[in-house]
């Protein structure tokens, strides 16, 4: 339901590109003032797909972009054909799932780049299938791809955002975060849960001048939803498979552009938009409440 969907990894199927210099773009000195120019941009899941797309919408607003995927070689090529493109790349190969590997790169990262301005987790995987019918496995391995790999990326780096006030997180949820599809169990479990992880950082990091914001995109046109589209139960294939995917680009732009004007929802797309306000209208009611005893307890 969603574009940040993955096959048998994380990670996209390979990216084509030339010859790639790992060892350059994996170690290249990071920028040392990232306020005044090239701002630190981190972004998950950025081999291909939503990722790559961001990295590059990013890269072109200046921001310095530090992409980190779990295959180094599709990471690589990633890396290279951005920094073909004139953009200020980073690569580091990074499993999200592991929390102390999280913590040591964007540590490295802030203590070169100082504190993000962006961080963007699009790192995701899916395995369709009916509950009942699915090796539990699978089910844990979404979890702890979409969810807690968010988790740990977002624990690695709010800090040092909020002791700096100000930035932007984006997580990408789905529109399978927004209502439940047959078939996909462990994907809208943990993308439901990735956007209650967002509304609850969005009322807490408003304090320290970061604000967060979830994409919840429709089908969008890249190699992990191939692979979904193969594997999805064909009894369902119907809804899940219905309407045009949008394009990762279309998708990229649409959450930054949201970010920038503080949005919280990213849904692209007038029927998911509208999806989407209804949803969110209880949930916008009570973060307003929350938000307000926040800010009277910071000052008491």
């Amino acid at each position: 339901m969603q574009a940040a969907r993955g096959g048998p990894t994380a990670d996209d199927p390979s990216l084509a590109g030339g010859p790639v210099a790992r060892e350059s773009l994996a170690r290249e000195p990071l920028a040392r003032e990232p306020l005044a120019r090239e701002p630190l941009a981190i972004v998950t899941g950025g081999s291909s797909g939503i990722g790559l797309a961001v990295a590059r919408e990013l890269g072109r607003r200046g921001c310095r972009v530090a992409l980190l995927a779990r295959d180094p070689a599709r990471l690589a090529a990633a890396g290279s054909l951005l920094a073909g493109e004139g953009l200020a790349i980073l690569t580091r190969p990074l499993d999200v799932r592991d929390r102390a590997a999280c913590e040591a790169v964007v540590a490295e990262l802030i203590a070169g780049a100082g504190p993000p301005l962006w961080v963007v987790t699009a790192a995701g995987l899916v395995e369709p299938g009916f509950f009942l019918d699915q090796d539990p496995a699978r089910m844990e391995e979404q979890v702890a791809t979409n969810l807690l790999g968010t988790f740990h990326v977002v624990r690695a780096t709010a800090p040092a955002m909020a002791a700096a006030g100000r930035g932007h997180v984006v997580l990408v949820s789905s529109g399978a975060g927004l209502f439940g599809v047959a078939g996909y169990s462990g994907y809208c479990a943990s993308k439901f849960a990735v956007r209650g992880l967002g509304e609850v950082l969005r009322m807490e990091l408003a304090q320290a001048g970061v604000q967060v914001t979830v994409a919840v995109p429709p089908d969008t046109d890249t190699p992990q939803l191939a692979y979904e589209a193969r594997h999805r139960p064909a009894a369902i294939a119907a809804f899940a498979g219905a309407g045009r995917p949008l394009s990762a680009e279309a998708v990229a732009r649409h959450m930054i552009r949201s970010a920038e004007r503080g949005r919280f929802l990213s849904a692209p797309g007038w029927r998911l938009g509208a999806i989407a306000r209804l949803q969110g209208f209880v949930s916008e009611c009570f973060a307003r409440v929350q938000m307000r005893l926040l800010r009277r307890a910071s000052r008491d």
